[in-house]
């Protein structure tokens, strides 16, 4: 009978851990960062998913002409979101785990 307790606790244990993974998640969709590529010329802002959410480009900075490098800035100022993003949530991940007694790594 013990073993059906424990059971019952892992269970407890681990719907609590999913609802605080999932809130987890949500809080971090309404975060965001945003990064720059050719000293400001191009930003791009992504949130907690890695959705790009804001665009910008400073026209006085970009040769309209040369679509190329607009294109190269675009990508680059969304990559370096993506990985402050991604980074800003392996972080709150690890800060989480941490909390609920779970061993660093444990979680995705």
């Amino acid at each position: 009978m013990k073993n059906i307790g424990d059971l019952m606790d892992l269970m407890k244990n681990a719907r609590h851990f999913q609802e605080r993974l999932q809130a987890l998640q949500e809080e971090m969709a309404r975060k965001t960062v945003t990064a720059d590529a050719g000293a400001g010329a191009v930003s791009a802002t992504v949130n907690g998913r890695l959705e790009l959410v804001k665009l910008s480009i400073d026209k006085t900075r970009v040769d309209a002409a040369d679509t190329e490098m607009l294109e190269d800035l675009i990508v680059s100022a969304v990559h370096q979101a993506q990985e402050k993003a991604a980074g800003m949530m392996k972080d709150e991940m690890g800060r989480a785990a941490s909390e609920m007694g779970i061993p660093p790594g444990m979680l995705p």
